[in-house]
């Protein structure tokens, strides 16, 4: 199993997810994403589900 993963949302990179022994970090590689940084998640979808999440509530709000 991979122990990193890159999030991206609408060809955007959100950032990345890390395997640790409690779950997956997640490192923002862009704004809005930074809301997530440092976030433990259960595993890699859980992650780009809040990253969607983030995103359609930036063009919302746009």
């Amino acid at each position: 199993m991979p122990k990193s993963y890159i999030i991206e949302v609408s060809s955007r990179t959100a950032g990345i997810v890390v395997r640790e022994a409690s779950g997956y970090r997640f490192f923002a590689a862009s704004q809005p994403f930074f809301a997530l940084e440092g976030r433990l998640f259960r595993n890699a979808s859980e992650a780009e589900r809040a990253a969607l999440r983030i995103a359609n509530d930036d063009r919302t709000a746009a």
